[in-house]
């Protein structure tokens, strides 16, 4: 299965539990946290960014526990806290003391939380169509997070997540119904986002307070169209973060990283080049 499933990297132990992880390339790390979408991996979320990304960085990209390949313990309880601890027991694993880190949506809110509790292990951060801050649920998200398995009500999330479909098809929409079906993978989905789910948008928030102190050189990407998690909340992000900028792609929905693959993964380079030899 490893040989053949490309979704599959190397399995670590982290934080107690069994983690597949994508560790490709050498450099400076560059930690990649996906989203929350039914049938979700890493790959599956950064395949496109991975293979450019990693001719000059070390780039890790971990199933988060609930998610893709990762190990799922019977009655395990998810909530921020121990999504944090995972992905710095995947750090810590890897032997990575200190690493870009990239968050998409949900993985927005999680960077945005472990820049926070462990400011140290941060170099630059990258939060895109980012949770995080409080936000009224759109019915996109609530739907999302309501799935239930079917290949039309995987169509209809696919064609949420994007603008005018760019970037995505039935192909995708087949791969990511049939990753979410796996044993075991709905059945973990469904104990993480209850309804009703406005109160699973609040706990991600973190303090205000706590992002105004952040020290990090932090990059803000979002999609004009995102349907999903509704760009204030990036305009929010700017006004908050310090050392912050902001780049909105035009014709894009909540997949920056699929819809403008090539823009995306170039704005990634060029923000990182600029912190050769500098700390936060």
């Amino acid at each position: 299965m490893f040989d053949s499933n490309p979704e599959m990297g190397k399995l670590v132990r982290a934080a107690a539990l069994q983690t597949n992880v994508h560790d490709v390339g050498a450099g400076y790390p560059v930690v990649f946290i996906h989203g929350s979408g039914p049938g979700v991996s890493a790959y599956a979320n950064w395949r496109l960014t991975m293979p450019v990304l990693s001719a000059g960085f070390r780039v890790v990209a971990p199933d988060l526990v609930g998610f893709g390949f990762t190990e799922r313990p019977r009655d395990y309880v998810y909530g921020m806290d121990g999504w944090v601890a995972h992905l710095v027991g995947v750090m810590d694993a890897l032997g990575i003391e200190r690493a870009h880190l990239v968050g998409n949506s949900f993985g927005g809110a999680l960077a945005l939380a472990l820049a926070i509790r462990h400011p140290q292990r941060v170099n630059r951060l990258v939060l895109m169509g980012s949770v995080g801050v409080p936000f009224q649920i759109t019915p996109e998200l609530d739907a999302v997070w309501g799935y239930q398995p079917s290949l039309e009500a995987m169509r209809r999330l696919i064609g949420m997540f994007s603008s005018g479909n760019r970037g995505v098809d039935d192909e995708l929409a087949r791969i990511r119904y049939e990753a979410s079906i796996r044993p075991g993978f709905q059945e973990s989905y469904e104990a993480m986002f209850p309804a009703p789910r406005q109160r699973w948008v609040d706990a991600m928030a973190s303090p205000e307070q706590a992002i105004r102190a952040l020290p990090h050189e932090t990059l803000v990407i979002h999609g004009r169209d995102d349907r999903v998690i509704p760009p204030s909340n990036a305009y929010k992000l700017l006004e908050l973060i310090p050392q912050s900028q902001l780049h909105v792609f035009s014709r894009c929905g909540h997949w920056t990283q699929i819809e403008q693959a090539a823009r995306f993964t170039r704005l990634l380079m060029d923000f990182f080049a600029e912190a050769d030899g500098k700390q936060v």
